[in-house]
C-alpha cells in the first residue's frame, strides 16, 4: 500500500510543472460561492470579462482563483469562450510589436481588462482594448495568461 501511495505522489509531483494553467473569462457578472451549490454562501459578485484560473471542475461548477489569489466556486455556465487578461501593474505598456523598444500604442491602468487576441512570442500577448486599439503587452504586466 505504501509503495502505491509513494508512486502516486511521485507522479503527481512530476506532472506539476508541466501542467498548464487553465485561465477562463466570465461571460456575465457572476456570483462567487464558498461551495459548489447555489444554496451555498454567496461571497461576492465578479464583473463580466474578469479572468479567472480554473483550479477544480466538478459537475457544472468550477473552483476558481482570481487575480488576488482568492478561491471561490462559480457555475460553469458563467464562463465565456473568449479570453481576457487583467493589468496587474500600475500602468501596462501596450506596444506595436512584441519587443520592449517598440513604439507605444497605449497604456492601460491597473485592473483594466484587455481581450486576449493571441499569445505572442514567449513573454508577450497580443491584446485588444475595448476601444479597438490592439498591440502587444508583456506577460509580466498582466494576469490571466
Amino acid at each position: 500500500m505504501r509503495r502505491g501511495v509513494l508512486a502516486a505522489l511521485v507522479c503527481l509531483l512530476a506532472s506539476g510543472p508541466a501542467a498548464a494553467l487553465d485561465f477562463r473569462s466570465l461571460a456575465e457578472p457572476t456570483v462567487m460561492y464558498d461551495a459548489p451549490s447555489v444554496k451555498a454562501q454567496p461571497l461576492f459578485v465578479v464583473a463580466r470579462y474578469t479572468p479567472v484560473e480554473v483550479v477544480v471542475a466538478l459537475e457544472g461548477w468550477l473552483k476558481v482563483r482570481d487575480a488576488t489569489g482568492g478561491l471561490a466556486w462559480i457555475e460553469k455556465r458563467a464562463v465565456a469562450e473568449s479570453r481576457t487578461l487583467m493589468v496587474n501593474v500600475p500602468r501596462a505598456q501596450v506596444r506595436a510589436q512584441a519587443v520592449a523598444s517598440a513604439p507605444l500604442v497605449f497604456e492601460a491602468e491597473k485592473a483594466v481588462v484587455l481581450e486576449l487576441v493571441e499569445a505572442g512570442p514567449p513573454g508577450w500577448a497580443r491584446v485588444k482594448h475595448r476601444d479597438g486599439q490592439t498591440g502587444f503587452v508583456s506577460a509580466s504586466q498582466v494576469w490571466g495568461l
